[in-house]
């Protein structure tokens, strides 16, 4: 009975279309940062002393921390799906999990580093930036959404290598559909090409 409803699952599979799913995914979250590039790079023209002065408030070190962070979990995620095809399931385990260990840590830092912006009054609406100059209100308006939305992505990508750490563990992901865990390194490539863009950006402008 359970063989038999293997067999009609695993026929019923379409690895192929959930590429090309994710792909188009993919395809869209790109469509949507070009456009909150666009804007970014338009107010920067606008606002140039402006965003220089408020980009020196942001701290250097921890943004690039945070980018070495998101490159090692690329690179772990993608062994992953390079172990699970070995049929080395410890080790796929142990490199998602080190995957999931790098977001942690990388939110963290940005969760103190959101909490000091946030005590010097620099949230959007506070009384404080709404009294600073247009530029920095801009500014720190497209910092707190654009590396919020960031964040977002981040946290669906830990609760999606979190479901396949949970497959892979009861043998449900494994060599031969390792169709899940390839989803889930493309999304998280995407979040780490997503942040590569914003480090300069915000970062490095000053």
């Amino acid at each position: 009975m359970d063989t038999s409803t293997t067999i009609t699952h695993d026929e019923h599979r379409d690895d192929e279309a959930s590429k090309l799913g994710m792909w188009l995914f993919i395809f869209t979250e790109l469509l949507l940062f070009a456009g909150l590039f666009i804007v970014y790079g338009v107010y920067r023209y606008e606002n140039q002393e402006a965003f220089h002065s408020a980009g020196k408030e942001l701290s250097v070190p921890i943004g690039t921390i945070n980018t070495v962070i998101l490159l090692i979990s690329s690179a772990t995620i993608a062994m992953a799906s390079s172990a699970i095809r070995f049929k080395n399931k410890k080790l796929t385990i142990r490199l998602l999990v080190v995957t999931l260990l790098m977001a942690l840590i990388f939110m963290v830092n940005k969760y103190f580093e959101w909490t000091g912006k946030i005590e010097h009054g620099y949230l959007p609406g506070t009384d404080t930036l709404m009294n600073m100059e247009q530029g920095k209100v801009l500014f720190y308006g497209l910092y707190f959404f654009m590396t919020g939305l960031h964040a977002l992505h981040i946290i669906v990508g830990v609760i999606l290598i979190t479901i396949v750490v949970i497959r892979v563990n009861k043998n449900t992901l494994s060599d031969e559909n390792p169709v899940l865990l390839d989803n889930a390194g493309l999304y998280w490539h995407l979040v780490d090409l997503i942040w590569i863009f914003l480090f300069p950006l915000f970062y490095l402008i000053a």
